[in-house]
């Protein structure tokens, strides 16, 4: 398979894998008897996988992963459901910087806060590690085309990780996705469907096409296995902080599948034993594309909940159906967590603030974290000495159309100058 990287031969995840588990009714399935969802729910029954938790802890040891030379999302192969032998794109994905964020702690009035930077990944944002695991999925399924739906980060992400293994592929984006991710996707050589309608269309959309060609689908919220690429988000920031969880976790939501796939990475690790507690997990909506949000604060019941009406500059999160939104449920109440809303205005002041006082530079739905940061102290959610993670999932040149909104708001713009030097000093002196 040219343009790949050979696979190690020592075991993968997949010899500890149980069953797949309805998240509606709890029905479980040897792993190749189901691919997407239960069959006695539709697109609905999401799956979940389980594994041999006390097997996996008496085989694989946190010395081994941590004396791993893999500084990508592999080095965690020993818990990946991934079959023995299966070669991995070579693009170097996960393993991407935790920063220590003092100034941002201080501004916050937090002692300890730490920025999960995933806007480091190959294409700019985290979905590169759900995409990675699709990649490897379908290749060990002999597929002929991967498809996916995707506001613009996913489409991206798929699109980059397939172009590097020569694997075709279907992208359906809806027409409002940002340009610079529409420009992405079809520079890495994807066919791109865009859909005169929103996400929620589009994705029904790729599911009757990938139903009708046989697909392989990589869909949020539909294919369980994306949860266990986007988990390894949460091993890297245990292993960073010396296999210590921290208390606290924001993370942006829209379709539910980062904070599931959050929740799933430090569970993992607590089952085998290697961290002491799992943290609460703080979910950040935008106020005018809050489903989770309103279904948390009124205790309503997600499975049946119908869709609302969205809209926000967050367009990662402008969702009106979240579709893994059962695993983004499980994973606050579990935690003792609990969901934040925050408006679009704190969301583009967040942009230049964060990138100000940490240097990262996020793009809307990863600003949204750090505005809920905010909200969640404000509301008791975190207390003033706890160790807090927010996680960036984009890159801000993901959405530059965003970004200059944002320093529009903020007043920054460039400082006009005529070519005199002589004028320099007493303009920089104001």
């Amino acid at each position: 398979m040219a343009g790949t990287l050979r696979a190690r031969p020592f075991r993968t995840g997949a010899a500890y894998v149980r069953s797949l588990d309805c998240m509606i009714c709890g029905e479980a399935y040897p792993p190749e008897e189901a691919e997407y969802v239960c069959p006695k729910h539709g697109h609905e029954g999401i799956l979940d996988v389980t594994y041999d938790y006390a097997r996996m802890a008496e085989e694989v040891s946190r010395e081994e992963i941590a004396a791993s030379r893999n500084a990508t999302m592999w080095r965690y192969r020993p818990l990946l459901p991934i079959p023995a032998g299966t070669e991995v794109p070579p693009l170097r994905v996960g393993w991407t910087p935790l920063y220590r964020a003092d100034r941002l702690a201080r501004d916050l009035g937090l002692r300890h806060v730490w920025i999960k930077d995933d806007g480091q990944q190959p294409t700019a944002s985290l979905k590169d590690r759900a995409s990675a695991m699709a990649v490897v999925q379908a290749r060990a399924r002999r597929a002929e085309v991967i498809t996916t739906a995707s506001s613009g980060n996913a489409a991206a992400a798929l699109s980059g990780l397939c172009a590097s293994v020569g694997q075709p592929n279907v992208i359906f984006v809806p027409e409002a996705a940002p340009p610079a991710k529409i420009a992405q996707v079809l520079a890495f050589g994807s066919t791109v469907m865009l859909v005169e309608g929103t996400y929620d269309e589009a994705f029904e959309l790729c599911l009757r096409f990938a139903e009708r060609y046989g697909w392989y689908n990589r869909n949020t919220g539909f294919n369980p296995y994306m949860s266990e690429g986007k988990k390894t988000v949460s091993y890297e920031i245990c292993e960073q902080l010396g296999w210590e969880a921290p208390d606290a976790v924001v993370v942006s939501v829209g379709d539910g599948c980062i904070l599931g796939g959050v929740h799933k990475g430090f569970h993992d690790l607590y089952e085998m034993g290697w961290i002491g507690n799992v943290p609460r997990l703080i979910g950040v909506q935008a106020q005018g594309s809050a489903y989770l949000a309103e279904a948390w604060a009124h205790n309503e019941e997600v499975a049946t909940k119908p869709p609302i009406p969205a809209h926000t500059v967050a367009d990662s999160i402008n969702v009106g159906l979240p579709r893994d939104r059962m695993k983004a449920m499980r994973a606050v109440r579990a935690t003792d967590g609990g969901f934040v809303t925050v408006l679009d205005q704190a969301i583009l002041e967040m942009i230049p603030h964060v990138a100000r006082l940490s240097g990262v530079f996020a793009e809307p739905a990863g600003a949204t974290a750090f505005a809920g940061l905010h909200e969640a102290l404000r509301r008791r959610l975190v207390a003033p000495d706890e160790r807090v993670v927010v996680l960036n999932t984009g890159n801000g040149l993901k959405d530059i159309t965003g970004v200059q909104r944002a320093l529009v708001a903020a007043h920054r713009q460039p400082l006009r100058i005529a070519p005199d030097a002589e004028s320099m000093p007493e303009m920089v002196g104001n």
